[in-house]
């Protein structure tokens, strides 16, 4: 279970605003990265996500100290970072924030039918998986150990 995350973006306390929107909860600044922000999904689990400026990197600490905020030496535009939330929200009302916020967002199906997601590109950069409670439904009757394994037996095959 993931109970907080963090991302880049270029207007971290935006991006919190929307994220917190997405889950009906609240965002607030985040005082222990600098110019970071906090999406609170306000749920049992304490589930977070945290905003950082895309030009600051989390550093290995030094010895037993714990990781530093630095500055990014490589600032690509795009990762391989990614997440998937849920939301009670409607498709129809997800669609209509990435719309009103001019962000890239779409309803799509992973794998053969597995389960569907709704596209979410925070900043038309980095992507969040946005499960409706169907499509959460959806999601948990695929991810089992069980699919899992066979999902992971047919890279195997090629």
């Amino acid at each position: 279970m993931i109970f907080h995350a963090s991302m880049p973006s270029r207007h971290p306390a935006h991006v919190a605003r929307v994220l917190a929107e997405i889950w009906g909860g609240f965002a607030a600044p985040f005082p222990s990265f600098p110019d970071s922000w906090m999406a609170v999904a306000g749920d049992e689990r304490g589930t977070i996500i945290e905003t950082y400026p895309c030009d600051r990197v989390i550093t290995p600490g030094a010895g037993s100290d714990s990781f530093m905020p630095g500055d990014a030496q490589d600032s690509s535009h795009y990762s391989a970072f990614h997440m998937a939330v849920g939301t009670p929200l409607t498709t129809e009302q997800v669609l209509a924030i990435g719309a009103r916020e001019g962000w890239r967002t779409l309803r799509c199906t992973r794998g053969d039918n597995f389960f569907d997601v709704i596209e979410f590109w925070v900043e038309n950069t980095t992507m969040i998986e946005i499960l409706t409670e169907d499509m959460q439904t959806q999601y948990r009757s695929f991810a089992t150990p069980a699919n899992f394994r066979a999902f992971a037996a047919t890279q195997q095959q090629a």
